[in-house]
This record gives C-alpha cells, structure tokens and sequence, in this order.
C-alpha cells in the first residue's frame, strides 16, 4: 500500500467514532473523497456519499464508519463515570483499559477501574468482570468537576495506538469497520481512474453496531440495483479457532467472498469470477443464516438489492487490537473495482 493511502487509513482509524457519534470520521472520510468522487454529501442518518456518475446501473458499496465504544449513563458525588456498552463487547476486554470520551469541550482521558485482585475474596476471583461492576476513572475529585468535561450520555472509545507490524499487519481499535469504509473509497478511486458504465456510490454508513440503520437508509435513499457491503469478519488462523465450524479464514488469504443468506447467489459467482480472472486470492466463508454485516439490512430494501458481502479476516475482533493484513485490503479494493466495472445492465442480477 503506497504511503498516501496508508496514512489516510491510519488517520481514518485514528478518528473517534463510537455507534452514534460518528461525525468526526465520517468528515475525514468525506474529506478524501472530495480529492476524487463527482459528488459528495451526508444524510441526516449521518451516512456519507462519494459517487461517480455513469449511464448505467447504480451500484452501492457500503462499508460501515461506526466502531464500538462506551457511553456514560451515571456520575457519582465522587466523579467517578458509570457506563454502558455501545455495541458489543467482552467485558473481560475492558479490564484496565484507557478511554478517550467526547466531552462537549473535548476529548477527555479516562480509565476503566475495577476492584483490584487484592481485595477480591476467593470466590470472586474466578467470576468473570462485569460492565456493571466497573467504572470511567478520569481523575477527577466531584461530580460537579466531572459535569466540566462530561455528561451522561458522552460516548467515548478505548484509547489505543495503532501499530503496523512484521507480514504487513496493522493492529488497531476500529478496524471494525473503519477498514471496510476505506476500502469502499478505495474501490471508488480506483474506478474514478478507469471509469465503469454504472453510477457507484461509496456509502460510509452509520450505527452499524447497533441498528444497522445507516444501511437502511442508504439503501432506500439511493435505490442501488447492486450492492456490496464490505466488513470484518473472524480469522480462524489462531490456536483456539474451530476451522470445521467457521471455516479456513486466515490474514493474507485474500478479500472473504461470502455465501449464504442476504448474498445474492448471483452475485457471489460473479464475485468469485471476477476475483479468479483478476488472479485475486480469496476465502470463501458461508452465512446459512443471516451475515452480521450491512448486507442483512440493504439486500430488502424497497423491492429487493442483489447484494454480496466482501470481508476481511480480522484477528482478535471487538477489541482495542484487531488485527489485519494490508494485503488482503488492497486486494479487496482491487476485487470490488473488477466486479463494478463488468456490470452493464440493471437485470444481470435477477433470475432467468
């Protein structure tokens, strides 16, 4: 991956952007689409839209700009913050963690506290942490010194660098999905220089981690014949994987073709062909029964999407420290590229 296009994915990741209260990502995100897309806007879903314009089919890639995070919902006499979980999270995860809040004033440093191992008694320290049993340390010394940087209802992320490491791996909080927003742009840049027949809409949607409502509006709002919805997805290249139940998905196999439920079985063999013309890898992981992704909500908007589901296998998911390879990023981008550019007609999709 050249040097520009990394350090906007590192700046992408970098931004806050909590189920939401995505605003700051999604204007970084739309501030590179504008070096590029014809048009670009947002949504009052918070959605944003990089589109090239063509005489052809229209065609939305969604990729999700949420990520998962905390918000406060009590502040004792003390200051210290209670929360809850802003999508889904192991609570084990959270132990010990630093947070960065959205104070209405600015971001605001904080700590998830616990009681500590000293002083739990013997059957206590084999029970799991609980959300309801930590708190937001952020140093204060009252509530009303609290209230001067915070309030119920500020959201906030698990404060953590990002580090590129060896087999170009990039570890990082929100690769869930701000990678899957990133390579929809990418794919767009890519198209903007070889332009398809379709219109294409880069859609970096939002609340992803909890309503999937940035989808529905999108879809609904941009009327797409075809679809893409782009994620993570686990990797089961790990000690504890169960390789018979999730499939062979590993860093550096390639973009995830997904099989099953929202996909329309159309355009997964298109997918695949594409990938096997372009001499793209690729894993093929099966959805039996729903995808957890975009996808579930875009395929039955208005009179049905012929949509698809391309991922990335990710290591140690919903965590500070998920894991990917660039690789198989930019081999995703390239994919999705490909299979934009073959389609002509807004019925290839739709059963004979």
């Amino acid at each position: 991956m050249d040097e520009n296009r990394l350090a906007f994915l590192k700046r992408l990741l970098g931004t806050p952007g909590p189920s939401g209260d995505e605003d700051a990502a999604a204007r970084a995100w739309r501030e590179e689409a504008r070096t590029f897309a014809d048009s670009v806007s947002a949504d009052v879903s918070g959605n944003s839209y990089a589109v090239l314009e063509g005489a052809g089919p229209r065609v939305l890639l969604a990729g999700h700009i949420d990520e998962i995070g905390v918000m406060v919902t009590y502040i004792d006499e003390s200051g210290f913050l209670s929360f809850g979980a802003v999508g889904g999270w192991d609570a084990q995860v959270l132990v010990g963690q630093r947070v960065r809040l959205l104070g209405p004033a600015g971001e605001v440093i904080g700590v998830i506290g616990k009681k500590p191992i000293h002083l739990l008694k013997p059957d206590e320290r084999g029970q799991a942490s609980t959300i309801e049993r930590m708190w937001i340390d952020i140093g204060v010394a009252s509530r009303d010194e609290a209230l001067s940087l915070v309030q119920v209802g500020t959201a906030g992320v698990i404060d953590a660098p990002l580090y590129e490491l060896p087999q170009g791996r990039l570890v990082s909080r929100s690769l869930d999905d701000r990678v899957g927003a990133f390579i929809v742009l990418e794919a767009l840049r890519l198209l903007s220089q070889d332009r398809p027949r379709a219109t294409v809409a880069a859609a970096a949607t939002t609340q992803e981690e909890i309503t999937f409502a940035g989808a529905m509006t999108a879809a609904f709002s941009f009327e797409p014949h075809v679809a893409i919805a782009v994620d993570v997805t686990f990797a089961t290249d790990h000690p504890e994987s169960d390789k018979r139940q999730y499939g062979d998905v590993k860093l550096g196999g390639g973009p995830v073709l997904s099989r099953g439920s929202a996909n329309s079985p159309r355009v997964y063999r298109r997918l695949v062909e594409t990938a096997e013309r372009e001499q793209i890898a690729y894993t093929l992981q099966m959805s039996p029964r729903y995808t957890g992704t975009d996808a579930d909500a875009i395929f039955k908007a208005r009179g049905g999407v012929a949509t698809g589901v391309v991922s990335i296998a990710t290591r140690y998911l919903h965590s500070p420290n998920e894991m990917v390879a660039l690789a198989d990023v930019e081999q995703a981008a390239r994919l999705i590229a490909a299979f934009v550019r073959g389609i002509e007609r807004e019925d290839e999709f739709i059963p004979a």
